[in-house]
């Protein structure tokens, strides 16, 4: 599944910012960084079961907030993007 992952993460106090950096951190283990607190990832159901528990112990639910877009199957006609780095294509070859 494709599922489109966005925080805003309170960064007013030191553990705040300690919490978005985390919160980035546990989202590039599963997708890419496509703008700044907005992230595209592939997972299959266990994967998004894990990434959003995970994601759910780090933010603090009374000044933070996380949302998920499933983005279904055909996510490819979903997607319009416009303006400078474009990202990846997820289904194309890894050049390593």
């Amino acid at each position: 599944m494709y599922v489109l992952v966005t925080y805003d993460v309170n960064t007013s106090t030191p553990a705040g910012k300690a919490r978005l950096r985390r919160t980035a951190k546990a989202c590039l283990d599963y997708g890419q960084r496509v703008q700044n607190s907005v992230f595209e990832c592939k997972v299959d159901p266990a994967q998004f079961v894990a990434m959003r528990g995970r994601l759910l112990e780090i933010i603090d639910p009374a000044t933070d907030s996380l949302r998920f877009y499933h983005l279904g199957s055909n996510w490819q006609h979903r997607v319009e993007h416009h303006g400078a780095d474009p990202g990846y294509d997820v289904e194309g070859p890894l050049v390593i």
